[in-house]
C-alpha cells in the first residue's frame, strides 16, 4: 500500500495522539505560530534575517555589537540555540557559507534552509569551485576580491552582513530589509539595489 506523506504524517500524529504523546490542537496552534512569525518577521524566517541586516547597516552600534557577539546582538530579536558568528563582506572579501556535512544553517535567524543549500552539489562544489558556484548563482566577484568559505556546524553557524547597496544613505530600516534576500546572508547572492 503506497501512502502520501501525508496520510503517513496523519497516521503516525493519529497513533501519537491515542498512545497519549500529543496532542493535535497543540501541534496545529505551533504551526499556525510558526507560519504567523515567518510572515511579520518575527519568528526565525528571511524576513527576521533581512530586519536585523538592516538595522546594521543603519546602526554602527548595533553593528559593532552583532559582529563581535552576534548570539547577544541577535537575541534582541530572536534567541540563538547555536553560537552564531556574523561575517561582514566588504569591497575586498567575499563570503560564503556551506555545511559540508548536513545543513547546518543558521535557522534560528533565518527559517529552514533552502533545498540547493542542502544538496550534495552545492556542499561539495562551493568548496572546490566557489567562483563558479557563485556565478551559477549570478555572482560575478571581482579577480581581486578574496572569497573566504566558511563551513558550518552544529556547533557553529554563520550568517553573512552583505555590503549595503551604494546610493541608500537615509533609508528607513524597513526600506533596507525589501533589499536584503536570503542569498545575500549566506553568500551566494547580492542585496537588491532598489
Amino acid at each position: 500500500m503506497n501512502l502520501t506523506p501525508e496520510e503517513r504524517v496523519e497516521i503516525l500524529e493519529r497513533q501519537l495522539h491515542d498512545q497519549g504523546h500529543v496532542d493535535p490542537d497543540t501541534i496545529d496552534a505551533h504551526i499556525t505560530a510558526i507560519e504567523e512569525a515567518t510572515e511579520d518577521g518575527t519568528g526565525p524566517s528571511t524576513a527576521l534575517g533581512a530586519k536585523v541586516v538592516a538595522r546594521a547597516w543603519n546602526d554602527p552600534q548595533f553593528r559593532a555589537r552583532l559582529l563581535d557577539d552576534a548570539v547577544a546582538a541577535v537575541a534582541e530579536y530572536a534567541s540563538q540555540a547555536v553560537p552564531l558568528a556574523v561575517l561582514a563582506d566588504t569591497e575586498a572579501v567575499h563570503h560564503v557559507i556551506v555545511c559540508t556535512l548536513c545543513s547546518c544553517y543558521p535557522s534560528g535567524l533565518l527559517g529552514n534552509p533552502p533545498a540547493w543549500y542542502k544538496s550534495f552539489e552545492y556542499r561539495s562544489r562551493v568548496v572546490r569551485e566557489p567562483r563558479a558556484v557563485l556565478a551559477e548563482f549570478g555572482m560575478e566577484l571581482p579577480e581581486d576580491m578574496a572569497l573566504h568559505v566558511h563551513d558550518s556546524t552544529a556547533e557553529q553557524r554563520y550568517l553573512v552582513l552583505p555590503m549595503r547597496p551604494a546610493g541608500t544613505q537615509g533609508w528607513s530600516e524597513e526600506r533596507l530589509a525589501a533589499l536584503v534576500t536570503r542569498d545575500s546572508m549566506v553568500g551566494t547572492g547580492w542585496p537588491l539595489s532598489h
